[in-house]
């Protein structure tokens, strides 16, 4: 079985090449992650890159302890920062061994994927993770019930446009593999289109 964390390097270093060669105006374009420009997303992925643990753990106690503050204020932060920087960040070595807090290498794979989802789905461009990446995520997700970002899988079919993957009854939600994994992790796709929260 190939380790999760094989696919990470890929992922970020797709989403590095994307961006070099996007037109400027791109890191200004909205991503899926709501109130969030595609520079914010490459700001909140990379922080690993810019914060050592210890200023992680200040960064933290500054926010409350509420991830979600700390992830806005880092993400408006450090979104002004050059292009440069944030590919030399997206090519880290440092990023691409990291691993989040209890979550292991899944959790560094699904963190990879989603967040380079929230850019390529929202600019209209495939997947820069690889095939078989997307599909570990969506089997993670699934296998979670939607609980990982709160989504109701209740009476709902999957099934990927782009592969044979499919998952659940009931309601048909037909997309390609990386905007089924937009859908679970609660955005909204450019076509309006979302999954019933909790």
């Amino acid at each position: 079985m190939t380790d999760p964390q094989s696919w990470v390097a890929p992922t970020y270093e797709g989403l590095a090449d994307l961006l070099a060669a996007a037109p400027g105006e791109t890191w200004d374009a909205p991503s899926l992650c709501e109130h969030w420009q595609v520079r914010h997303v490459v700001a909140h992925v990379s922080m690993p890159v810019r914060l050592t643990p210890e200023q992680f753990g200040a960064e933290m106690a500054a926010a409350g302890g509420d991830f979600a503050v700390l992830s806005d204020t880092v993400a408006a932060r450090d979104a002004v920062l050059p292009p440069a920087d944030h590919l030399a960040a997206l090519r880290s070595p440092r990023l691409h061994g990291w691993q989040p807090p209890g979550g292991g290498a899944a959790g560094a794979l699904s963190h990879a994927v989603v967040h380079s989802l929230d850019v390529t789905v929202a600019l209209g461009r495939p997947a820069v993770a690889p095939g078989e990446a997307v599909i570990a995520v969506l089997d993670q997700l699934t296998a979670a019930d939607g609980a990982v970002f709160g989504v109701d899988l209740t009476g709902v079919r999957l099934e990927a446009t782009d592969t044979d993957w499919s998952w659940g009854d009931g309601d048909v939600v037909r997309a390609d593999s990386g905007s089924l994994v937009a859908l679970l992790g609660g955005r909204t796709l450019p076509d309006g289109r979302t999954l019933p929260r909790d």
